[in-house]
């Protein structure tokens, strides 16, 4: 029997305020995460002429269950792609930009120069807007993370997503990989800002959490977004508990506790929600 949803998780979206940046994005020819994951929080951030764009085309090569992006065979690059996301940053006057991907194990770097370009597009706009990155695991490909690590991206973020003993949900991942990644990052480069995410609600426990925090602590990673994971089909990994507002709040203190610089913790936190403010916060 699936759970119904509690009443701090019914947030409303308003299409019509989410109108006006689909059509500027679309007549770019832009992908968006926020569109492809059916994120809640769609309607706030475009109203708020915010977007996390979503590179190297719409189709995953990986089978996640948790996740709403289109799976697949996917089609060759848009060598037109760096330039549309920059073209897309003016259009919605963005100062503080996110790039995600979905994840291209066809390719040989995983897609690591693309994510590079789009960076430098977005500098030769201006060299003052900032950029953050969310990446896939790239394989760990070394080569592949030292491109991304000196493209120029002040934070670069890969996500955790859940506790080790729940990773079937993460189809061709790996969690000690994972944490390799976030470790290789900040080696390659100790000046960048490394920041990962986890989706709670999918039966983990309190002290298996913990243990993920410490191991991310361990590999220098000091950004953090915790989350309610939301099943957006019967297809998907199925929610195990609701985790209220007041508890999300505990693990935020916890985690601050620890040694997080900063960290947003609540229901509907998600990778790349309010990502500005991490940048803008004192390190």
């Amino acid at each position: 029997m699936t759970q119904r949803k509690p009443e701090w998780l019914l947030k409303k979206i308003e299409f019509k305020q989410k109108k006006d940046v689909e059509q500027k994005l679309k007549s770019i020819g832009i992908h968006t995460v926020c569109q492809e994951a059916m994120c809640p929080n769609i309607s706030e951030c475009f109203s708020n002429n915010n977007a996390t764009f979503m590179i190297l085309g719409d189709t995953c090569t990986r089978k996640c269950t948790f996740c709403n992006v289109n799976k697949g065979k996917p089609i060759g690059l848009d060598l037109e792609e760096p330039k549309k996301v920059a073209k897309a940053v003016k259009a919605l006057g963005l100062r503080h930009v996110v790039i995600t991907s979905v994840t291209r194990d066809d390719l040989e770097d995983g897609g690591a120069e693309q994510f590079a370009l789009c960076v430098k597009a977005i500098k030769n706009l201006d060299k003052n807007i900032t950029v953050e990155l969310l990446i896939p695991d790239l394989k760990n490909n070394k080569q592949a993370l030292k491109v991304v690590a000196n493209c120029g991206a002040e934070i670069i973020g890969h996500n955790m997503e859940t506790v080790p003993r729940l990773y079937e949900v993460r189809k061709g991942a790996h969690y000690e990989r994972s944490l390799e990644v976030l470790k290789t990052l900040k080696t390659l480069n100790p000046k960048v800002k490394t920041k990962s995410t986890l989706m709670l609600g999918l039966g983990e426990r309190e002290d298996e959490l913990y243990d993920v925090l410490k191991d991310l602590l361990h590999v220098e990673c000091t950004l953090l977004t915790m989350g309610q994971y939301l099943a957006t089909s019967r297809e998907h990994a199925k929610v195990i508990e609701y985790i209220k507002p007041q508890k999300f709040e505990e693990y935020g203190k916890m985690a601050k506790k620890m040694g997080f610089e900063f960290v947003k913790s609540s229901p509907y936190t998600r990778s790349s929600y309010m990502a500005h403010e991490y940048f803008l916060s004192p390190h």
